[in-house]
């Protein structure tokens, strides 16, 4: 099976997942399988890919509906165990079924980034076909498109076209 292109990678572990499955040529592509090949050491390696699914749907509504039964249910497979080491505190993921390792960690994950992340700067591209996500990082905060070579670019190219037009819309 050939390695998919996703058209946007280098998000945080949850955004990533919640971006591998995108609208194309009257379909759906879905690189799942690809993209837990490429975390599987993250993941734990034993990771199911039902349950990755599980996680994936439970954090896309989490964002687009601020809707959390699902994705509190993928976290109750799991908890952190803390323990005190000549180290420091060491904190051990802990999962009642190992399939579940890899969707518990990305919840873990967005419930991470959610607290973490300045207000805001968790968005969906601007562009009104596409249902990426992404951090924005931006110094000042104003990244509106998953990717400027695409989305921002088509963006730009449409408003472009626009004005050429004298404000007619194409």
């Amino acid at each position: 099976m050939p390695v998919i292109t996703r058209p946007l990678t280098g998000e945080p572990l949850p955004l990533d997942l919640v971006n591998t499955r995108w609208p194309a040529q009257g379909g759906w592509i879905d690189a799942l399988e690809d993209w837990h090949a490429e975390h599987a050491a993250a993941l734990g390696g034993t990771t199911g890919l039902e349950q990755l699914r599980a996680a994936r749907q439970a954090i896309r509504r989490a964002l687009e509906e601020k809707e959390y039964d699902e994705l509190n249910a993928v976290l109750a497979h799991g908890r952190v165990r803390l323990e005190m080491t000549g180290d420091g505190p060491v904190e051990t993921p802990e999962v009642d079924d190992e399939a579940w390792r890899g969707a518990w960690l990305a919840a873990r994950a967005f419930a991470e980034l959610v607290r973490d992340a300045p207000p805001g700067r968790i968005r969906d591209c601007e562009a009104p076909d596409c249902i990426l996500w992404f951090l924005d990082v931006s110094r000042n905060g104003r990244r509106r498109w998953c990717s400027m070579s695409g989305c921002g670019n088509r963006a730009k190219a449409r408003a472009h076209y626009a004005r050429a037009l004298g404000g007619q819309a194409p």
